[in-house]
């Protein structure tokens, strides 16, 4: 039987030290234009900003100069490439999740 194991980050990254803001998510190879990376979060009212943070949500920095979006669709958020992302290069999204 071949079974399938969750993985909490796509293969094509990792987590290492970011000069945007602590830890950030790196791609360890090169990512295309308009790559799913998969789910960052999950909406739920339960939560004091609305949402689960998955893996993938907990380390993608906020940039003003973004390589990725945020997307929502129903109550999940994804995270797509915009441009050709190259290995070893910071993965960032412009977003505002979190009510100041």
């Amino acid at each position: 039987m071949n079974k399938k194991h969750y993985l909490p980050l796509p293969d094509n990254v990792t987590i290492n030290g970011s000069s945007v803001h602590g830890l950030g998510l790196f791609a360890t190879k090169h990512i295309p234009e308009d790559y799913n990376f998969g789910i960052t979060h999950v909406a739920d009212a339960r939560f004091e900003d609305g949402y689960i943070r998955l893996p993938l949500g907990g380390f993608f920095n906020h940039s003003e100069t973004p390589n990725c979006k945020a997307v929502n669709e129903g109550e999940f958020r994804y995270l797509i490439s915009l441009r050709e992302i190259e290995k070893g290069e910071e993965i960032t999204a412009l977003y505002t999740l979190y009510k100041p």
